[in-house]
């Protein structure tokens, strides 16, 4: 059974940066994608980046100059950098591995941007 462990999360001021981390376990077979999405109050889940495992990656255009999604295959983890951190990207965040057809979650990770 894979799982997934999210961390690095906490609070933070405007402009300032976080580094989350997700540690995979139980992996088998090869992933095909990593994503992170984030639940911001009173919003749907959405999706922030993704990374292929040839490093194809996706940002969401509100978060594409400042956050950078990798994948580290030797020892399973994934990461996302947050750079100049604003109020709207508080929510909590979730990392996500679709691995052989399925769909795995972390539990999530909050981040709170405030002053």
């Amino acid at each position: 059974q894979v799982r997934l462990a999210e961390s690095g999360g906490g609070s933070v001021q405007p402009g300032g940066s976080l580094r989350l981390s997700c540690a995979a376990s139980g992996l088998t077979t090869g992933i095909s994608v990593t994503r992170w999405y984030r639940q911001s109050p009173g919003k749907q889940r959405e999706l922030v980046a993704h990374i292929t495992p040839t490093g194809n990656s996706y940002y969401a255009t509100s978060v594409a100059d400042r956050f950078t999604i990798s994948w580290d295959n030797a020892n399973h983890m994934s990461f996302l950098q947050m750079n100049s951190l604003k109020a709207n990207d508080t929510g909590v965040y979730y990392c996500n591995l679709y691995v052989a057809g399925r769909d795995f979650w972390g539990q999530g990770t909050q981040v709170t941007v405030s002053s």
